[in-house]
């Protein structure tokens, strides 16, 4: 028996273990958490996200999976937990899913292979057997890391384009005659049909400060939870405006008239790339094909016509 076979058994046998496994994992259900979900999800707040019975399934999947590469200790303080939360995940099955999402498909894509190279029976050399495996592997397992810088880059943009408007409001409220708390909560509430994401965060600020917390703190929290830079001039802006005693509100109109700048000018360069993205779909793929259609008649009547006559034909 070769090593090819052997692997072949061996990721057979992993992945219907794994299988019967994780089935046996979802469909028993557990009576007390059961309970205590129901229990929570009737008094949890409207602008939190609730976990659906999909990802309770997928976390009951993953998380002995895991184990496998979930990191022993230090990895709350880390800066993989700072990501989670510019992606806008804060519940504790977070990294469960995560790191054995990674362990999965580190697992799966390997298994993939050589479960298609047993079923076509191709006969492939141990070294290149192995150097596929290795490859797959390590495309499974970063595979999630490009995920998760995706889904930041997505939640950050989304926040850039909407947090002018939010100031917009505030600024109203402040001049309203509404206090800097006050005026958070009512953008937060009014935000929420527009931009999700907005709102739970001041909506986060909001329960901090509630709970007892100082408002720098919590403003500072929420600059960290973002990750976006114009969040954190906002922050430190209403930080030593609440200070020193300046006017919030006059504070506020010039922050949101320099993001609305500089989302003009983010929006003019992006424009000004364009020519340079065009050249390249017009020199590989559009010019060969008008060079085909405008001197392809033209070549087969040289080689039909020209040439025989110039060879005395």
């Amino acid at each position: 028996m070769t090593m090819i076979q052997i692997a072949y058994l061996v990721i057979v046998f992993i992945a219907v273990a794994g299988g019967v496994f994780g089935l046996m994992r979802l469909l028993t259900s557990n009576p007390t958490q059961s309970r205590l979900d129901q229990i929570a999800s009737e008094h949890a707040e409207t602008f939190l996200n609730e976990s659906s019975q999909w990802e309770q399934a997928t976390n009951k999947l993953t998380s002995p999976f895991a184990t496998l590469s979930l990191p022993s200790e230090g990895w709350e303080n880390s800066v993989l937990r700072i990501r989670f939360m510019h992606a806008g995940y804060r519940t504790q099955s977070i990294p469960f899913f995560y790191f054995g999402g990674k362990t999965l498909l580190a697992l799966i894509l390997p298994g993939i292979f050589f479960l298609y190279v047993g079923v076509s029976r191709l006969e492939i050399n141990t070294d290149v057997s192995l150097f596929f495996f290795l490859i797959l592997a390590a495309a499974g397992y970063y595979l999630p890391n490009l995920a998760l810088a995706h889904i930041i880059k997505l939640r950050q943009r989304d926040l850039f384009e909407n947090f002018p408007d939010a100031i917009d409001l505030m600024t109203v409220c402040v001049e309203a005659g509404l206090g800097l708390d006050a005026a958070m909560k009512k953008v937060g509430e009014e935000m929420h049909v527009k931009c999700k994401p907005l709102a739970e965060e001041l909506h986060l600020v909001n329960l901090e400060m509630r709970a007892g917390r100082s408002r720098e703190q919590a403003l500072r929290n929420l600059a960290l939870r973002t990750g976006v830079e114009e969040i954190e001039g906002l922050v430190a802006m209403l930080i030593q405006a609440d200070r020193f005693g300046t006017s919030i509100a006059s504070s506020l109109r010039i922050h949101s008239d320099m993001l609305r700048t500089k989302r003009r000018l983010r929006a003019e360069e992006a424009a000004a790339k364009i020519a340079l993205k065009l050249l390249f779909p017009l020199i590989f793929f559009i010019f060969p094909s008008l060079f085909v259609v405008i001197i392809g008649p033209a070549a087969i009547i040289i080689h039909r016509v020209l040439l025989p006559t110039m060879a005395g034909g």
